[in-house]
């Protein structure tokens, strides 16, 4: 089953893409979410959306899945102690985690999402193993990215705005 694997790295890649394209929203959430200067914050944003789109494109070929999940374990695990971190501080802080700027006081699904995403890489690339791309787990993993993006937006919106609707 390869869809798993190719949602795992749909999410490195759109996470990478993201760096890249919002350079001065990623540099400044980075710099909020480390407590580092924002000089600096920028070139570390970078480098991390670099591992991103190496570990997505390393998921996608057998002979390097294995190091791609790897890779990805310790990005989402590096990105979850960051954010648990943040949220003992009781820091808040648009996390960049979704299309729209939201600042907001990280909470536990922020923390979890991470934490998540890297206990389910080595899952799934186990689930992977002799399995071929085709049309159908495309969609599937598209359907499960587009699900996951509906959560972190769902997830973004403040808690009495969700209770209302």
């Amino acid at each position: 089953m390869i869809a798993p694997v190719v949602f795992l790295a749909m999410v490195l890649a759109a996470a990478a893409a993201q760096k890249f394209a919002r350079r001065e929203r990623m540099a400044t959430a980075t710099a909020r979410l480390t407590g580092i200067d924002l000089a600096l914050a920028g070139p570390l944003s970078l480098a991390v959306g670099a591992l991103e789109a190496g570990a997505a494109m390393a998921l996608l070929f057998p002979e390097s899945r294995f190091a791609g999940a790897a890779l990805a374990m310790a990005v989402w695990a590096s990105y979850g102690a960051a954010l648990a971190a943040a949220r003992r501080r009781g820091a808040s802080l648009d996390c960049g985690c979704s299309f729209g700027v939201h600042m907001r006081p990280v909470d536990c699904f922020t923390v979890a999402r991470p934490l998540v995403l890297a206990l389910f890489a080595p899952v799934a690339v186990r689930l992977a193993v002799g399995a071929g791309l085709g049309v159908e787990p495309l969609f599937a993993a598209l359907a499960l990215f587009t699900l996951y993006v509906a959560a972190g937006e769902v997830a973004a919106v403040p808690v009495a705005r969700r209770k209302a609707a």
